[in-house]
C-alpha cells in the first residue's frame, strides 16, 4: 500500500533546501545518503517505520513515523529517490484487552494469542478485524500530516509466503540464532517464555505500538530452539512448541499448549505462523535493504531488540540500520481523554485541537533524544502564541537558521504546502470565542469580524481550520465547570456595595467603549483605566509605573470578571467584552 496525499501537487519541483549544522534532520539524511550509497549504490533510499496496531496508535508511537519521515523527506527535497516504509505488524499476536475502548470488555480475551487480523474489530467499527480498525485511523492522521509512505502488511507477507526462503534459513540457522540470545538471557533454558530480564510493565506499555510489546525469543522443548512460532491450525493462537523439525525435508510438528491440537507441516509450504519479534525484525531490515529506522528506549537498552537484532541481521546477510534512540513524547493534561479512553491520545485526538502544521513542528524542532509533551491543557495557547512568534520571524526574516529549518519542515514537505487557515488569528482568542458563543457560529462571526475593524473577517472558513480546532478544544478539553457562562442579569448586590473607586473605574470603563471597541483599543482601555485612576496617562509604560498599578489592574481585572461571568478569573476580557457585545456589557456594569 503506497499512501501519496490528497492535496499533493503535480510537477512541484523540489529544491535542495538550505539549512545549518543545528539542524538534525539535515544531519541524518547527510548520514543516511552517504550511508546507502556505500550499500546499494544507484537505488532508493530506504528508511523505515514499525508500528502495531494492537489498540490506538498513540502521539509517543507517532514519533516512530516522523522521525524517519522528517529525514525522507529532507532526501527528497534535495532531489533523490527515497522508500519511507511502515510496517504494519498486523501479524503480532494480541497480547491483552485494551481498557477504555469502547465495544470491548473481557470476553474478548478469548482472542488473546491470535493474530490481530484475526481478531474481530470492536463493536459498531465498519472495519473486518482488530488490526484494520485501528491501522486506519492512523492512515487517516498520517494523510493530514503529510506523511507519504509505503505500507506493508506482515500478515499479507508471511501468509503469502513472501518470507519463506528467509523462514527457512532462520530455522536452518537456529543454533546461531540461540547462541546470539543466549548471550543476553538471565534465566536457564526450559519452558516456552524466555527473557533476558525482568519484565517491567510500564516498559510493555511504552513498546506496545511498536511490535515489540510482549513478544518472546521463540519456541523451546525436548527438540530444542526454534525462532518460529505456528499460529494453531484448531485455535488459531500462537501457543505452540515447536516439537521437531527436520531440515532437509523442512517437516515440521507442534503441539498446541492452549487446545492440545497438534500436527505435522511442511514448512515450505507452510504460511500460518512467524518469527519471533527479535529475529523478524532483522530479517525484515535484510530483505528490505533498510538503511535508516529510529527505536525507542524500550528497544535500546543491553540484550534489547534493537541491540539483539544488530547482531542477528548479519545472519541474514544484512547490515543493521543507523538511527538514533528516540525518547518518549509526554502528554500536558487530559482532561477527558484519559477518563473516556482509558489511554493515551492519539495523532487523531491532536489533530482535532492542533493544525497539522504544530503537531509537526513538535517532533520536527526537537531532537529525536529529546523528550518533549504535547499539550492538551491551556499550554496549547501559549504553544500557539510560540508559534505565531515564529511565523511571525520567518515572515520577516529574523529568525534563527535552526527555526527557519523546523518552520519549513512544518508547513511543507517535498509534495509542497500542507493546507493551511488563511486568517490565523490568536489561538486563545478563538477559543474564548468558541467557548463565550457556545457554537452560535454567527454570533462568532460578529465577534471576530469587530477584531480588526479595518479588515474585518467576512466569513467563518478564513479562520478555519484553526477555529474549528479551538471549538473543539473548548468542547472537550476544558472541563465544565471552567467553561465561560456570561451572566444574563447584572450583580445588583455586588454593585451596589462598590466604593468610590471601584465606581469610577466601571464609568471611566463605560466612557470610552464606544471609541475602543476593537480589539487593540479594549486592550488599551481596560489596562488603562486603572492608570488614569492613579493619575497616569493611559499609555504609561510599566516602567513608568509604581508597582501599586499592577495589584490595582489585577482588582479591576476581577471585578470584571465577577460582574460579567461570576468568576475571579476568564477569557481576556478584550475578547470577553467583544464577545458580550457593547450594549449587553453596559447593562451588567450598571449603565
Amino acid at each position: 500500500m503506497t499512501v501519496r496525499l490528497p492535496w499533493r501537487k503535480k510537477d512541484v519541483p523540489i529544491v535542495a533546501q538550505s539549512t545549518e549544522t543545528t539542524d538534525w534532520v539535515s544531519r541524518f539524511a547527510d548520514e543516511v545518503i552517504e550511508e546507502s550509497e556505500r550499500r546499494a549504490p544507484g537505488k532508493p533510499v530506504v528508511v523505515a517505520s514499525g508500528l502495531s496496531p494492537s489498540g490506538p496508535i498513540h502521539l509517543g508511537n507517532l514519533r516512530e513515523v516522523m522521525t524517519p519521515h522528517l529525514v525522507a523527506d529532507e532526501i527528497r527535497r534535495r532531489g533523490r529517490e527515497v522508500r519511507h516504509l511502515i510496517s504494519w505488524d498486523d501479524y503480532d499476536r494480541y497480547r491483552k484487552v485494551p481498557a477504555g475502548i469502547a465495544g470491548v470488555d473481557e470476553s474478548w480475551a478469548q482472542h488473546i494469542g491470535k493474530p490481530l487480523t484475526s481478531v474481530p474489530a470492536p463493536q459498531g467499527s465498519a472495519f473486518p478485524n482488530w488490526a484494520e480498525h485501528f491501522k486506519a485511523a492512523m492512515v487517516e492522521s498520517l494523510a493530514e500530516l503529510g506523511v507519504e509512505f509505503d505500507g506493508i502488511s506482515q500478515t499479507a507477507q508471511y501468509t503469502s509466503g513472501v518470507y519463506r526462503e528467509q523462514i527457512l534459513h532462520a530455522m536452518k540457522h537456529r543454533g546461531d540464532i540461540d547462541a546470539v540470545l543466549a548471550q543476553y538471557r538471565t534465566k536457564p533454558k526450559g519452558g516456552a517464555k524466555k527473557s533476558q530480564k525482568p519484565v517491567d510493565e510500564a516498559e510493555l506499555e511504552a513498546a506496545e505500538g511498536s511490535g515489540a510489546a510482549g513478544e518472546d525469543d521463540g519456541s523451546y522443548g525436548s527438540a530444542g530452539y526454534f525462532p518460529y512460532k505456528p499460529y494453531c491450525g484448531n485455535c488459531e493462537k500462537d501457543l505452540t512448541t515447536v516439537t521437531s523439525y527436520i531440515d532437509d525435508t523442512t517437516e515440521l510438528s507442534y503441539t498446541c499448549n492452549e487446545c492440545g491440537f497438534s500436527e505435522t507441516v511442511r514448512l515450505n509450504e507452510f504460511n500460518r505462523g512467524k518469527l519471533v519479534w527479535k529475529v523478524d525484525w532483522p530479517m525484515r531490515w535484510a530483505y528490505e535493504g533498510v538503511v535508516f529506522e529510529p527505536s525507542g528506549v524500550d528497544h535500546s537498552s543491553p540484550g534489547s531488540s534493537f541491540q539483539v537484532g544488530g547482531q542477528i541481521v548479519g545472519i541474514f546477510g544484512g547490515k543493521q540500520p543507523i538511527g538514533p534512540m528516540y525518547a518518549f513524547v509526554g502528554i500536558s493534561g487530559m482532561a477527558k481523554m484519559s477518563s473516556s479512553r482509558g489511554g493515551v491520545p492519539t495523532p487523531a485526538d491532536a489533530l482535532k485541537i492542533m493544525e497539522p502544521q504544530i503537531l509537526r513542528w513538535l517532533y520536527a524542532r526537537r531532537r529525536p533524544n529529546q523528550s518533549f509533551k504535547i499539550a492538551f491543557d491551556q499550554e496549547i495557547q501559549r504553544l500557539y502564541d510560540e508559534w505565531d512568534k515564529l511565523d511571525a520571524k520567518v515572515e520577516d526574516g529574523s529568525a534563527l537558521p535552526a527555526d527557519i529549518a523546523a518552520h519549513s519542515r512544518a508547513v511543507r514537505t517535498a509534495a509542497g504546502e500542507l493546507p493551511r487557515t488563511a486568517r490565523p488569528m490568536p489561538y486563545r482568542t478563538l477559543a474564548s470565542v468558541a467557548d463565550i458563543t457556545a457554537g452560535h457560529q454567527d454570533q462568532a462571526l460578529r465577534i471576530l469580524s469587530e477584531l480588526d475593524p479595518e479588515n474585518p473577517l467576512a466569513n467563518l472558513d478564513e479562520a478555519r481550520p484553526r477555529y474549528d480546532k479551538a471549538e473543539a478544544w473548548i468542547n472537550t478539553q476544558v472541563p465544565a465547570d471552567q467553561r465561560t457562562i456570561v451572566r444574563e442579569e447584572p450583580d445588583g448586590e455586588l454593585l451596589k456595595s462598590l466604593d468610590e473607586a471601584s465606581q469610577q473605574s466601571l464609568r471611566l470603563l463605560l466612557d470610552g467603549l464606544a471609541e475602543h471597541w476593537s480589539l487593540d483599543g479594549l486592550t488599551h482601555l481596560v489596562y488603562g483605566v486603572p492608570k488614569v485612576q492613579a493619575g497616569f496617562a493611559a499609555d504609561a509604560t510599566p516602567k513608568e509605573l509604581p508597582a501599586e498599578i499592577k495589584t490595582a489592574q489585577r482588582a479591576f481585572f476581577a471585578l470584571l470578571y465577577h460582574l460579567l461571568v461570576s468568576r475571579d478569573t476568564g477569557p481576556r476580557l478584550p475578547t470577553l467584552l467583544l464577545a458580550v457585545g457593547q450594549e449587553r456589557v453596559r447593562r451588567l456594569l450598571g449603565e
